[in-house]
């Protein structure tokens, strides 16, 4: 599996919406201007990223046989 690079492709892709995540949780934590500007938009980012995210990972599961 590590010598996978597809499991590298989905890796990073589950690593960018966790990274979304923790910006949004940590803007909306601390309030102020960046949350009232960037919150609706990191939300639409976040579910872009997850969907995408989701597709790698079945797509993964779907190449490779996951029985």
């Amino acid at each position: 599996m590590a010598d996978d690079p597809l499991f590298y492709v989905v890796l990073v892709a589950v690593l960018l919406v966790a990274g979304i995540l923790i910006v949004g949780i940590g803007s909306f934590g601390r309030g102020g201007e960046f949350n009232r500007k960037h919150s609706n938009r990191l939300m639409r980012y976040r579910i872009a990223a997850q969907f995408v995210a989701v597709l790698l990972i079945l797509g993964y599961i779907a190449l490779r046989g996951g029985n």
